[in-house]
């Protein structure tokens, strides 16, 4: 894999589709993860991600053994009250947008500079406002 200028190093953030891509080992992904590797990156999800993810099929081996290479970031008061914030802010409301502010708080939480693996790059792009490079994956 080419290494991307949104790739600027600090921390790499999986959404649920990220963690899930993970798991099953996508080709990009998987780039993405070793060029973090490579570079000495923190690897994060949100704990709250997990909830997405997990479901009766999954490869529960292979997505501990993704887990066991990543930090799983708990969501604290803090990270709550800054996602409730981020939807304020983007005029959002509602439990669809739920975790993408807890991710978003979760990445802006993060040593930056920080980059997002995410399926919904508009949601995490109106809750972070361009403080984090956003990719779709």
């Amino acid at each position: 894999m080419t290494r991307s200028p949104a790739v600027p190093g600090g921390t790499l953030v999986l959404d649920s589709e990220g963690l899930a891509k993970a798991v099953l080992r996508d080709r990009t992904v998987t780039g993405w993860l070793a060029l973090a590797r490579a570079d000495d990156l923190r690897v994060v999800t949100s704990a709250a991600t997990l909830v997405e993810v997990v479901h009766p099929r999954i490869n529960r081996p292979a997505l501990e053994w993704t887990l066991s290479r990543l930090v799983v970031e708990p969501v604290t008061e803090s990270i709550a009250r800054h996602a409730a914030m981020l939807l304020a802010d983007a005029s959002l409301h509602g439990h669809e947008y739920a975790m993408d502010a807890i991710l978003s708080a979760t990445a802006l939480a993060a040593s930056g500079p920080v980059t997002v693996l995410t399926s919904d790059p508009d949601e995490l792009t109106a809750l972070c406002g361009g403080r984090v490079a956003i990719i779709k994956v």
